[in-house]
Order: C-alpha cells, then sequence, then structure tokens
C-alpha cells in the first residue's frame, strides 16, 4: 500500500521533508538557545559576583557597626562604673565627715558638762 504522504517522502530535488525540516528547525532552535545561554552566561557570572559582593560588604559592614557599638556600650559603662565609684567614695567621704562632726560635738558638749560640774 502506498502513502499518499508527500510530506515524509523526501523530495526529488534531495531536500528535506517535512518533518526533517521542523526537526532541523527545532534543531536550530536549541543551538540557538545554547549559544544564546552561554554568551548570557558570562555577564550573569558577574552579575552573581557583584551580588555576592555587595552582600559580603553590606554583612561586614553590619558586624563593624555592631563592634563598634558593643565598644561604644562597654566604654560607656566603663565610665558610668567608674563615676559610681567615685560617687560611692564621695558619699562616704559626707558620712565620715559627719560622723566626725557628730563626734566633736557630742566631746566638746561633754566637755562643757564636764567643766559645769567642776565649777
Amino acid at each position: 500500500m502506498e502513502s499518499n504522504h508527500k510530506d515524509n517522502q523526501p523530495s526529488k530535488d534531495g531536500g528535506l521533508t517535512m518533518e526533517q525540516a521542523i526537526e532541523e528547525a527545532q534543531r536550530l532552535a536549541a543551538v540557538k538557545r545554547a549559544e544564546k545561554r552561554a554568551a548570557e552566561e558570562p555577564g550573569q557570572l558577574a552579575k552573581e559576583q557583584a551580588r555576592k559582593a555587595a552582600w559580603l560588604a553590606k554583612e561586614q559592614a553590619i558586624e563593624e557597626a555592631q563592634r563598634l557599638a558593643k565598644a561604644n556600650r562597654e566604654g560607656k559603662r566603663a565610665a558610668e562604673e567608674t563615676e559610681q565609684l567615685v560617687n560611692e567614695q564621695k558619699r562616704k567621704d559626707v558620712w565620715l565627715a559627719n560622723e566626725r562632726a557628730i563626734e566633736k560635738a557630742q566631746s566638746e558638749r561633754r566637755a562643757r558638762e564636764s567643766e559645769r560640774r567642776e565649777i
């Protein structure tokens, strides 16, 4: 039984059948896509590297900011602790001066009372 489909038979001039032409067109399209991907790949790699570099720079900036903030907090805390120690020493000095003043006043009062008794 002969096929009436001329599409699947080679043409008389040695050309391609319709099916072969479609396959060839698909193959050429796939080659073009592969070439396009290969051409775009260096640009994509450069973009990816730039993105990674930007991310790394951002992370480093964040870490540096955190390190500086921590150093500032520690410096402030040390200054506050020093100030607290100074203030505490001042309070102790004032308390001691008050105690001495009380003791002196009591001593003077006892001396006056002692003098009154002798009179």
